[in-house]
């Protein structure tokens, strides 16, 4: 009788013994299961902070003028040089002041444009400033260009189709230079209407043309300034 009673002991302390040891391994391994998923959610909501901060958003949405491939029959007069700046433009019944030059020298593009509020500040004469631009001086703001392109002397927008992502180009503004780096190119459809897509921290600057051999669209081109 008592062998039996020392043999149940053993039993019921070697069921305890096991019981604690299960409890301390469900422990240790419901502890590294919740520490692990406590990391990927920290994980998840930092990637997903960091992600919404270098995100580029869509920040506006601007009117644009019919931008198309234009023909050297659309001109109406002939073209003149300006010996100051050395840009060559339309001559216009009004003459054009420039306030300032697009340069490009992958493409050997140089250019001038009048001030936003003047007459000759259109796509069929210049290189045109779109009405919700800021000025290049302006910090953090968003100086839009758009042009034509095709075989015309208006179609100074011809070669963008050539740059790519980290190509260089060059406002001259009130004697100064400002230098920005293409970071985006993306199309659009014509409708009127762009969508531009640029980062609110960045001084940007957009220029706009007719898609090279897709009459449908028109190519956004996204610089940030680089010597801010």
């Amino acid at each position: 009788m008592r062998l039996r009673k020392n043999i149940l002991n053993k039993k019921s302390q070697g069921l305890v013994f096991g019981f604690f040891l299960f409890c301390i391994g469900f422990y240790l391994v419901t502890y590294s299961y919740i520490s692990n998923k406590r990391q990927e959610i920290f994980d998840e909501m930092n990637m997903k902070v960091y992600e919404k901060q270098t995100e580029v958003v869509k920040t506006e949405e601007i009117e644009v003028p019919e931008i198309d491939s234009v023909d050297s029959s659309l001109e109406e007069e002939t073209t003149v040089d300006i010996a100051d700046d050395g840009v060559v433009a339309p001559t216009y019944k009004d003459s054009a002041n420039y306030i300032g030059t697009i340069s490009i020298s992958k493409i050997q593009l140089k250019a001038g444009f009048v001030s936003m509020n003047s007459k000759e500040n259109d796509v069929d004469k210049h290189v045109a400033i779109m009405p919700t631009s800021t000025y290049p001086d302006v910090p953090l703001g968003n100086f839009i260009l758009a042009a034509h392109s095709g075989r015309g002397k208006i179609a100074y927008f011809n070669d963008l189709y050539r740059l790519g992502v980290g190509d260089m180009v060059e406002i001259e503004y009130q004697g100064t230079t400002y230098q920005y780096q293409i970071v985006n190119i993306y199309e659009e459809q014509k409708t009127g209407k762009i969508a531009i897509y640029r980062d609110y921290n960045k001084t940007t600057l957009t220029l706009i043309t007719c898609t090279n051999n897709n009459s449908k669209t028109q190519t956004v081109y996204i610089a940030e300034r680089i010597n801010e």
